[in-house]
């Protein structure tokens, strides 16, 4: 598998800087896309996670933008003309939930009893990159499995996302990519 987006620093749009209308509590939410190409022959769901380990020496742990669980690759937009086919589009995170029901998306540290947020929209959805101290280093990491992972329900902790695709016992395809985010203008 192969990940690539558009771009290597994330633009303003999915971030910080973003519009007033693109916020909620202050908090960027459209999430960014990004592409998946060379998914290995079977793979059937994605999952994946989009974090920050520079926020560590801020805030004392690493930052949870998004995590999503059980995306069925058959639910998402193919375009055989484009050299990348498999694409996760802009805003995916909001609208998630109303065209692939069955894919769960976990919390964020938004959502940490640290942070203590307890809307939906910032605890349960993307949260763009608002780096207060210098510019950081953003992972996206996609793992892929040809059947979904059991027991992954809205909200769950990515820790929790982390034990299933351990415990898979099938073959999982995998790939991250590192972004970078600027300090909000």
């Amino acid at each position: 598998m192969k990940i690539s987006a558009d771009f290597t620093t994330i633009p303003d749009d999915f971030t910080g800087a973003a519009a007033p209308e693109n916020k909620v509590d202050g908090t960027p939410i459209v999430s960014f896309p990004f592409y998946i190409d060379e998914l290995r022959e079977g793979m059937q769901y994605l999952h994946w996670q989009v974090t920050d380990p520079d926020s560590i020496p801020v805030c004392g742990f690493e930052w949870i933008h998004w995590s999503a669980a059980n995306v069925p690759v058959d639910a998402l937009m193919f375009d055989f003309n484009d050299s990348h086919a498999l694409q996760i589009p802009p805003d995916f995170s909001r609208t998630l939930p109303a065209m692939i029901p069955e894919a769960t998306q976990g919390r964020t540290s938004a959502a940490s009893k640290f942070v203590g947020s307890d809307n939906p929209a910032v605890t349960m959805r993307y949260n763009g990159p608002t780096p207060p101290d210098k510019p950081h280093g953003y992972i996206l990491h996609v793992w892929a499995t040809p059947e979904p992972l059991p027991d992954m329900r809205q909200g769950f902790w990515l820790n929790d996302l982390y034990h299933k695709v351990l415990a898979y016992s099938g073959p999982v395809d995998d790939a991250e990519i590192t972004f970078v985010g600027n300090l909000a203008k």
